[in-house]
């Protein structure tokens, strides 16, 4: 066991590392210097309204996005579907699930996919538009594993394909997500999490909307000025990003659980910032979050967070329903509204 420790600290190491090894400059962000940053918008009502400090905290099916680890301690098969209004007119869905399976750990499968409405092609001579349309749009199908080595310590890996297009363009890439999750024995088991997430392929754009027609030489009488070529696009790495939480309940008993949760990410695209956030609970079947994201971010829009959700038996209670609503402050970017519904059976 000490081995599989000595590994799992290894690996997590390696991708701090990874993350210091990026170039930087002094006071840059590289804020846009990634290809696929659709992955870093956070999935799940429960999550976000607790300002995004969740690391510790995943033990839902939203922990498939949050910390993979997590999924290792779901008690029920759950289905989960989430709907986002972006900033900027995106519509960003989620849809996931997982299934233990006792022994052997728990399976989950997810889909995220990012859509707009079709827009007008433009270009200098012709600001005004073509007469062409064109859309673009993201999806990533993750594949998940999650297990518990002990009855305190879990871990969780994430297998994910990755494709972007915009107009006849298209990328693609893979990635991987891994995770682990402890459970003290101490301040009311404060839970302790970390995870690496897209660690992974560069992603380049190719089609047709880099064909280009020209002379090869203009120094050569005779030369045909209606020779194809493609412009060569740059490769972008993808939103590597290492994420450390800490959760714990200040309360719990049958009728009330309090909890308060601090994470801090480490982003290769951007600075450090923290995350803090609490979730109350009542008879387990209400519960109330807020939470404040990006401390500490330069040049961060907004921050609060707020949410609520609800819990209820079905069919006799074999089947229960979540129902989770976030509210997120970004500024002058304006608030974003998050719902989404989940099923345990």
């Amino acid at each position: 066991m000490k081995t599989v420790y000595s590994m799992i600290l290894s690996v997590l190491l390696f991708g701090t590392l990874q993350l210091e090894a990026q170039p930087t400059g002094r006071n840059v962000s590289k804020a846009g210097t990634s290809a696929a940053t659709f992955l870093q918008i956070p999935v799940g009502a429960r999550g976000i309204g607790m300002g995004g400090a969740f690391v510790g905290t995943a033990d839902d099916i939203t922990s498939l996005y949050w910390n993979p680890a997590g999924a290792a301690r779901l008690q029920n098969r759950e289905v989960m579907f989430s709907h986002i209004d972006w900033i900027a007119d995106v519509n960003f869905d989620y849809g996931a699930v997982g299934i233990p399976l006792t022994s052997i750990g728990t399976i989950g499968l997810s889909f995220t996919s990012v859509s707009m409405d079709e827009m007008l092609v433009r270009t200098v001579e012709r600001p005004d538009g073509t007469g062409e349309m064109f859309s673009a749009g993201s999806i990533a199908i993750g594949l998940h594993y999650a297990r518990n080595l002990t009855e305190r310590f879990s871990i969780g890996f994430t297998a994910k394909y990755i494709h972007e297009h915009i107009w006849d363009m298209n990328a693609q890439g893979f990635a991987l997500d891994f995770g682990t999750l402890f459970t003290t024995d101490f301040l009311n088991g404060m839970r302790i999490g970390a995870v690496i997430t897209n660690f992974g392929t560069d992603m380049q754009l190719s089609g047709r909307n880099t064909l280009q027609y020209g002379r090869i030489d203009d120094r050569k009488q005779g030369s045909s000025e209606r020779i194809p070529f493609h412009i060569e696009m740059e490769k972008w790495p993808l939103p590597l990003n290492f994420q450390f939480g800490i959760a714990t309940d200040l309360v719990r008993n049958d009728v009330h659980l309090l909890t308060v949760a601090v994470d801090a990410l480490h982003p290769s695209n951007n600075f450090q910032s923290i995350n803090i956030g609490g979730e109350y609970g009542f008879q387990n079947l209400i519960f109330l979050r807020g939470g404040f994201h990006s401390l500490f971010l330069e040049e961060s829009e907004g921050g609060l967070t707020l949410g609520v959700g609800l819990l209820a038996d079905m069919f006799g209670g074999n089947v229960k329903s979540r129902v989770d609503y976030a509210y997120r402050d970004f500024g002058r970017l304006r608030e974003v509204h998050v719902f989404n519904v989940s099923v345990l059976f």
